[in-house]
């Protein structure tokens, strides 16, 4: 019997400690040259080509081709595709799991927990207007412009101002970091995740909304936390957007595609909503023409890097995805399996069954 080979379709190991990881374990490694910061990268035949006959797929995120039912069927014997970030929208999870094939993914808290801290920076930033501020007295002789005035966030005990209201949709790892970092401003927080059971509402201080649309007209900040999946893509579009406050802000540090984004730039244009904070788009990089980089300051903008702190980034994924390949062809079964409703299959096909040396 051969070496177990493993096809890392976006690698990310400028160390090569993953990488000696697998190959000190047996494995034998097949290389591809996409990455996430470009769009570049093999297409799905070059994918299928170099994944056939593999026991394992891994890598970071990917944009030239996404994980398709046609490159798994190149590998009948495939047994994980593992995930070095935390999302999988960039996997056919559904085919996965009808192949009986485990997709693992790397929610570290470097990462989510960093996704979360980034999201109150940014509707703080938004709503409080740290960078008109900044940007008048850099500019300007002046002093104080009074249309600079920011929200007043929290509750206050002496006048019986209430605070704003938060409206998290998703209430997952982060949206409920997020409740929890704001919980001690004691506005009232909202949201609506119909996965969720009631007692981690409860847990996390937040109010149970019976709907999206109940949350957007009562929210004055809109925060999204979902997962990017069939049902989620273009989860908040024209109609969403017309149910929220006209005061509202929406901030999007989940993933574009689960916005409909010229329904988005309509809405920020039309001054139907207030302003908007986005780390993520549809179409990554961000098109240069792309209306968004042109709005005012009601629009706050990064490059796809709330996550990006000091101590974060891919390595702690991958090396969680390196451990979980190598349990897999061992045939033990990884802590961080996505699709859990494949793992009674995948044991009836490999547990306790080893191919490395």
């Amino acid at each position: 019997m051969g070496k177990p080979r493993v096809f890392v379709f976006a690698p990310a190991d400028p160390t090569g400690e993953a990488h000696r990881m697998l190959e000190e374990a047996g494995c034998e490694l097949i290389l591809g040259k996409a990455g996430w910061e470009t769009p570049m990268g093999d297409n799905e035949a070059e994918m299928a080509r170099m994944a056939a006959g593999c026991d394992a797929l891994m890598g970071g995120s990917i944009r030239s081709s996404p994980i398709t039912q046609g490159i798994m069927a190149a590998a009948p014997d495939l047994r994980i595709i593992a995930k070095f970030t935390i999302g999988t929208d960039d996997i056919d999870v559904e085919a996965a799991t009808e192949r009986g094939i485990l997709v693992t993914h790397a929610p570290t808290e470097a990462n989510w927990g960093g996704v979360a801290e980034g999201t109150v920076t940014n509707l703080l930033a938004l709503v409080k207007k740290t960078r008109e501020r900044d940007r008048w007295l850099k500019t300007t002789p002046g002093w104080r412009n009074l249309e600079h005035q920011g929200t007043f966030v929290g509750r206050r005990r002496t006048d019986g101002y209430p605070g704003i209201v938060i409206g998290l949709v998703g209430l997952g790892r982060i949206g409920t970091r997020v409740a929890r970092l704001l919980a001690p401003w004691g506005m009232r927080m909202i949201a609506y995740d119909p996965y969720v059971p009631n007692d981690k509402f409860l847990r996390a201080g937040v109010e149970r909304m019976p709907s999206l649309e109940s949350l957007l007209r009562e929210a004055d900040a809109v925060s999204l936390h979902v997962t990017l999946t069939r049902e989620t893509r273009h989860f908040i579009g024209a109609a969403e957007f017309a149910a929220m406050k006209p005061t509202a802000v929406f901030v999007n540090t989940a993933r574009g595609g689960c916005v409909d984004e010229p329904a988005l730039i309509e809405a920020l244009a039309s001054k139907r909503i207030a302003g908007a904070a986005l780390d993520v788009f549809e179409d990554e990089p961000l098109a240069a023409d792309s209306p968004l980089r042109a709005m005012d300051d009601r629009v706050l903008l990064s490059p796809h890097m709330v996550s990006s702190n000091y101590g974060s980034g891919l390595k702690p994924g991958l090396m969680w995805a390196t451990r979980s390949v190598i349990a897999a062809l061992k045939g033990e079964l990884p802590d961080n399996v996505f699709n859990k409703d494949v793992v009674d299959q995948w044991r009836d096909r490999f547990e306790g069954r080893s191919i490395l040396d």
